[in-house]
């Protein structure tokens, strides 16, 4: 097995959202790639992980394939011009600078908000998706084990994950303990730039059957919720609906607030109506804190908390570096000892010719019991002396210096002809 994972990855470090939208891929898209790596790509293993923040592919090839791979995307994407776009993407063509890369993205530590929660099951479906195409071979399968043990690690052993450190984060965590509250409550989301959106995400996963959302750009509304299983309402329709929602999350951008305290004292709230204002400048009047029955959370309540959980995962940062060192150095230690195990079979191969073609000539006209003795007494001389130069091959990959020894043990041995001899 040669050290040759690469990736090519597209994030919110290196491009706008405008652009991250562009080359996002969905289900279906991942699916035609890894079908299209499988049959043309000249790939053995490949992992496409797509979120909100980034469009990254890993991939598994004697040659580096990121050019090619940025068209396809774009070719997914409906995208013609692809060229002008590729300078947002970042080429990844060291192993161990990706097997680094991957780590720490699935962990929490490239995320746009530090540890998070999400991007272990986006890595898991992506994993999964895989699996399916028969694109995970023993290689990935043992990195992404790898990883997900690292991750129960910094669960854990640090508080890398404790809280919830942004803001879509804390208001989906504080909507959903309201349903502890409120039977069934009725959400409505208005309003669906980039925290609308990740606030919509964050609530998928809520168990509440009465979630819509709306937006001035219907087409923006209509994709999310076929995304998440949500309804939508028309935007001019948003004002009268605010009398069927327990609660209200409003991200709107707007000068003026779109929500006003004599609007709100004119529904008819006969429990508590929840408000989650999200937007700068407020998109619902202070003043609706007042109302009976109304009760508002503005950006400034809810960024507190998630502030709070944010200082805790910065300060985790250096134990989760070192636990993540931990597993990249075993490994590491696996794959290199993998580079050197065609080489052991073949020596134990060769060795065991020997040992049968001796054997052959030695026991004609012995008894069964001599038979089984030589048989014994042999099998236990090979294993005695096959033992140094196996240990001696994994030192080797420690130190860097496995392609020496095993150029020098084919010589010796010659291993290729006994293994060509014996396939014959």
């Amino acid at each position: 097995m040669q050290n040759n994972f690469r990736a090519v990855t597209i994030s919110h470090k290196t491009a706008p959202i405008e652009i991250r939208e562009l080359m996002a891929l969905g289900n279906d898209q991942i699916s035609h790639l890894l079908s299209y790596f499988k049959e043309f790509g000249n790939i053995s293993e490949a992992l496409i992980l797509s979120t909100c923040n980034r469009t990254e592919v890993y991939y598994q090839s004697g040659e580096n394939k990121s050019a090619e791979i940025i068209r396809l995307i774009g070719m997914e994407n409906d995208v013609d011009n692809i060229g002008q776009y590729e300078k947002y993407f970042i080429d990844l063509d060291d192993h161990h600078q990706t097997v680094q890369h991957l780590f720490n993205v699935a962990i929490g530590l490239e995320a746009q908000v530090v540890g998070d929660l999400q991007i272990s099951n986006q890595v898991k479906r992506a994993y999964q998706s895989s699996a399916d195409a028969g694109l995970a071979g023993p290689f990935l399968h043992r990195l992404m084990h790898t990883i997900f043990f690292t991750n129960k690690k910094v669960i854990q052993e640090t508080s890398f994950r404790d809280g919830a450190a942004s803001v879509s984060y804390v208001t989906a965590e504080m909507v959903k303990d309201l349903g502890a509250e409120i039977i069934n409550p009725t959400v409505l989301v208005l309003g669906l730039g980039e925290i609308g959106e990740d606030v919509c995400r964050n609530l998928m996963d809520a168990g509440f059957e009465h979630i819509y959302i709306t937006n001035r750009t219907a087409h923006k509304a209509e994709k999310l919720a076929a995304e998440c299983g949500f309804g939508t309402i028309p935007f001019n329709e948003a004002v009268s609906k605010l009398n069927q929602a327990d609660v209200i999350i409003s991200s709107i951008a707007k000068e003026e607030p779109f929500i006003t305290a004599q609007m709100v004292e004119n529904l008819n709230i006969l429990g508590y109506k929840y408000f989650f204002d999200l937007s700068v400048p407020r998109s619902i009047e202070d003043e609706v804190d007042n109302v009976a029955g109304a009760l508002l959370y503005n950006i400034d309540d809810i960024k507190s908390k998630a502030n709070a959980a944010l200082e805790k995962r910065i300060k985790a940062i250096p134990r989760v570096k070192e636990i993540i060192k931990e597993s990249i150095a075993e490994f590491s230690t696996w794959s290199n000892e993998m580079v050197v195990s065609p080489t052991i079979n073949k020596l134990k191969g060769a060795l065991e010719e020997i040992r049968k073609e001796e054997i052959a000539r030695f026991l004609k006209g012995t008894d069964l019991k001599q038979a089984k003795m030589v048989e014994k007494l042999t099998k236990s001389m090979m294993q005695k002396i096959i033992k140094l130069p196996v240990l001696q091959l994994k030192a080797a990959c420690k130190r860097g210096e496995a392609e020496t020894l095993i150029d020098v043990l084919n010589d010796l041995f010659d291993l290729e002809k006994s293994a060509s001899n014996k396939e014959r």
